[in-house]
């Protein structure tokens, strides 16, 4: 077995968090670490103060009986008191579980008990009502008022009033404690709750500096979910290991003009999203040539991007301008990054890149990917069959995506769940497909392709709904380019563009022969798409599984709008 490896050293690093924050803390005092919007103007939190709070939060913490080891699962979208109660548990050996705050109460309950908390924390009385049965829990803290006036209801505010101790606690802490436990996206069944160590985070951000040499002179700014380890593990921890100043969009990513508005307000030196954001800020630029200097300002050193391939029409737009592009592959099991790519070797679609420093890749016999290093997880929380299924021996852990090494490094294919058979027992990489029906149209978010067990597949299509409403005068987005105004006129381009699509196809048995376009936008409150923006193939398939059966001949016409595209194959 061939093991791939970095040529850079894993440097040292801090042992646990506390001794990171401590040490930062007298570094850098009054510089900022955080600052959010309130009423349009920026609340900003120093380095002495952000420690302040934490030691008063540790206090308030003890006071409530919690200790080493204790899991508190938090329920809030980011914020200044997320973040500084997440810190206050984990440096002091406790364990946070955040749980993402779209969640329906049904599903946020589940995964709240299926942690076993000792203590609870609520943004608000939203976040509250989703506990079916708060009383059963000892503790729950709060950062809003709420109505409820409750025995176990203690408030942040409270906690803050704490008389701080002179020093952190938790600088005894081992590397090798749990500090951070987080769910998988899509979690359906038996939730996959990771584990993660101290060690696991310092260890991803110490191999990140040697790449990136990023410094508290960086600022960043921070619309991913905290609960997701893209932005609760490798943005938010770039900025605290560095010292960078983090800034919340306070728009969540949610509405492209508050991004614009937080964006030349803060000027980011670094970038971290998906996609779906970078198509749409490149969307906005051609429909408002102003905001080209707001967005490629003088000082943006790089952007970041993850979850899925970055169309080629997009990083153009940021390559062209000097501004280096890069893209990385991980799980949250890796704490999560293993690979970046090298933005001086020209961009393919699916590389990802060489191993960071310290992370070695193998590929198994089937093409599985391996990871070891010191960002891998102990396991998963209460499920020990899946824990050994993928920790394997030797200290490598079977990520269940397949791929292949190349030059420029690894190269995914797809997850290896994903890859199905036809009726006549050909295999189909649908990934490989929805990529490509992808890459080069921005009218388009995602592309699912089904057919297992089928005699060939077909695909929906899910439209870019933001950029057909809000066209540009004339489009740069792809040459030859129809610009459809309508999803009418949409469903006329995509009959060409995936004809066109199919010709090119070598393998034959791998063309849809039919498409449907619906008037339709994933979302992650539906689970629809990961918090990271992927699309969640089994839900997907789950939901629309109606609208299959009818590209396949069988059952009713949907009842919601819809275009059906028949394919030349």
């Amino acid at each position: 077995m061939i093991i791939y490896s970095s040529d850079y050293e894993l440097p040292d690093y801090p042992p646990n968090l506390a001794a990171l924050i401590q040490s930062n803390a007298n570094r850098f005092q009054d510089h900022i670490v955080f600052q959010d919007r309130i009423q349009g103007e920026f609340s900003r939190l120093s380095w002495s103060t952000f420690y302040q709070d934490i030691c008063r939060l540790q206090s308030g913490l003890r006071r409530l009986g919690l200790q080493t080891g204790d899991r508190v699962a938090i329920l809030s979208r980011n914020r200044r008191e997320m973040l500084e109660i997440e810190m206050a548990l984990m440096t002091m050996g406790a364990i946070a579980v955040p749980i993402f705050a779209g969640y329906p109460p049904a599903q946020a309950d589940r995964l709240t008990h299926f942690c076993d908390p000792v203590a609870v924390v609520v943004a608000d009385g939203a976040q509250y009502a989703k506990l079916d049965t708060p009383e059963s829990f000892p503790t729950i803290i709060h950062f809003d008022d709420l109505l409820a006036k409750e025995p176990n209801l203690v408030s942040f505010a409270d906690l803050l009033k704490e008389p701080a101790e002179a020093d952190i606690a938790g600088l005894d802490v081992n590397p090798d404690t749990i500090c951070l436990m987080m769910y998988t996206s899509g979690t359906m069944g038996k939730p996959k709750c990771v584990q993660l160590t101290h060690g696991n985070i310092l260890s991803q951000q110490a191999a990140m500096r040697v790449l990136w040499q990023l410094s508290e002179f960086d600022r960043i700014l921070a619309y991913l979910p905290w609960h997701h380890s893209f932005g609760g593990i490798f943005e938010k921890y770039a900025a605290l290991y560095n010292g960078a100043t983090l800034s919340l969009e306070h728009g969540f990513g949610k509405d492209i003009r508050i991004l614009l508005d937080n964006w030349e307000a803060v000027k980011p030196t670094v970038f971290f999203s998906v996609p779906k954001i970078y198509q749409e800020l490149v969307a906005r630029m051609l429909q408002a040539p102003r905001l080209e200097e707001v967005i490629f300002h003088p000082e943006l050193r790089f952007i970041f991007t993850a979850a899925a391939p970055l169309p080629k029409n997009i990083s153009k737009h940021f390559e062209e301008r000097n501004i280096p592009v890069y893209e990385g592959w991980g799980l949250t099991e890796t704490s999560p990054c293993c690979t970046v790519t090298d933005p001086t070797i020209p961009r393919v679609p699916g590389i990802v890149g060489k191993p960071i420093p310290g992370v070695e890749i193998a590929l198994a016999q089937d093409g599985e990917i391996l990871v070891r290093g010191p960002n891998v997880m102990k396991g998963y929380y209460k499920n020990p069959e899946e824990t050994e299924r993928v920790l394997i021996r030797d200290g490598w852990f079977r990520t269940g995506d397949v791929g292949t090494y190349t030059e420029a490094g690894l190269q995914l294919i797809s997850r290896k769940d994903r890859i199905f058979k036809l009726s006549n027992a050909e295999k189909v990489i649908p990934t490989e497909i929805e990529n490509v029906i992808s890459e080069d149209c921005l009218f388009l978010t995602h592309a699912y392709l089904a057919g297992s067990g089928r005699d060939y597949p077909v695909v929906l299509l899910f439209p870019n709904k933001t950029l057909l409403d809000n066209l540009p005068e004339e489009s740069k987005l792809k040459e030859g380019c129809a610009c459809p105004r309508s999803l009418e006129e949409f469903s006329h381009c995509l009959s060409h563009c995936l004809s066109e699509l199919n010709r090119e196809l070598e393998v034959k048995y791998a063309r849809p022969r039919a498409a449907m376009l619906l008037d339709h936008e994933l979302s992650i409150e539906n689970e629809e798409l990961t918090p990271s923006m992927k699309l969640a193939p089994n839900v997907v398939g789950r939901a629309f599984k109606a609208n299959i059966d009818y590209l396949y001949g069988e059952g009713p016409a949907p009842d919601e709008k819809v275009y059906v595209i028949q394919l030349e194959h």
